[in-house]
């Protein structure tokens, strides 16, 4: 996979627990590739240690790039990392931008986040009012300190408005809702972004009230859970086409490990199969679906992907497109 170098330029609050993370190209003066908002990198933080990151601001600069990391109590190593060790001047290498959360054509968007689900929808905030497309961005948080990019947000658009409720005010998601979601509009589209639960219940109370499923766009920071019967996984074979190669991926393996470990070079990031990275093609076979970044569509569909992180085979053997 490509890599890019870049340079930690600068680490400030955004927000308590929020720390924005500004990264220059290293070459002077050179430009990093174009995004688009809803885009993410992936950022390897330190050996065997690789995060993703949605972009966030404005994508006009093309000399640096933004994110902002909340610190997690149950981080797996990359938000205690950024927190705890990242300083300014530090080097990185980054993924150039991957985007599976993009804006579609719509005459009006709404924008529901929750916590740090704000960083791609603030990016959206922002490409929408260069783009002249009407919006409307509902930010929930707990407290008012807890608040990111409060300044940018509370700044007059002109094409649209942002609406902050806060928890310790009465208005958690659990008992507030927001207006746009109870008026199903044509040419509109409505994309939420923070836990999985949020989300959840967002896209069910959209749907309530009479939203097309089609209409809502989501991306989750954690993967869904999905409870299963112990014992449910068993073995099942594994083979290359290009090669014929085939191995036996036990229940405590994922395909990706057993790949690795036959020294196949595979491209890997979240391993939670959020992120896209490691999707490939299925020659034959029936997969095991549990990933996060397909939609139902994809899953169904006559040409199938597996994430190699995650997913499994329903079938005695899965033949890969490697």
């Amino acid at each position: 996979m490509q890599q890019l170098s870049v340079i930690v330029e600068s680490l400030c609050l955004q927000g308590s627990g929020n720390l924005a993370v500004s990264l220059m190209a290293e070459a002077p003066n050179s430009e990093l590739p174009l995004w688009e908002a809803g885009a993410h990198i992936d950022i390897q933080l330190a050996p065997g240690l690789t995060r993703q990151y949605s972009l966030t601001g404005s994508n006009r600069d093309r000399h640096r790039y933004h994110i902002c990391v909340a610190f997690d109590t149950a981080s797996r190593g990359g938000s205690r990392f950024v927190h705890q060790q990242l300083r300014p001047g530090d080097r990185l290498l980054i993924s150039p931008p991957r985007n599976l959360f993009a804006l579609q054509p719509a005459k009006r968007v709404v924008l529901i986040a929750a916590g740090i689900g704000i960083t791609p929808l603030y990016a959206m905030a922002l490409q929408l009012e260069q783009q002249g497309v009407a919006f409307t961005l509902h930010y929930y948080c707990r407290q008012a300190h807890q608040v990111a990019y409060l300044s940018a947000l509370s700044t007059p658009w002109q094409q649209g408005e942002c609406h902050l409720w806060l928890s310790e005010q009465g208005n958690s998601p659990r008992q507030h809702i927001a207006c746009d979601l109870t008026q199903p509009a044509p040419d509109t589209l409505i994309y939420l972004c923070g836990p999985e639960g949020f989300m959840q219940q967002q896209r069910e109370c959209a749907i309530a009230y009479g939203w097309p499923a089609e209409a809502v766009f989501t991306e989750a920071f954690k993967p869904a859970s999905t409870p299963r019967q112990a014992g449910a996984d068993e073995s099942f074979m594994v083979t290359l086409a290009s090669t014929g190669q085939q191995w036996p991926v036990a229940p405590t393996q994922t395909i990706a490990q057993v790949l690795l470990e036959q020294g196949v070079a595979i491209p890997l990031s979240c391993e939670m199969g959020m992120c896209g990275a490691c999707l490939t093609g299925v020659v034959a076979g029936e997969v095991d679906h549990r990933d996060t970044v397909q939609s139902e569509q994809e899953k169904c569909g006559p040409s199938q992907q597996v994430a190699l992180c995650c997913s499994r085979s329903r079938s005695e053997v899965l033949v890969l497109d490697l």
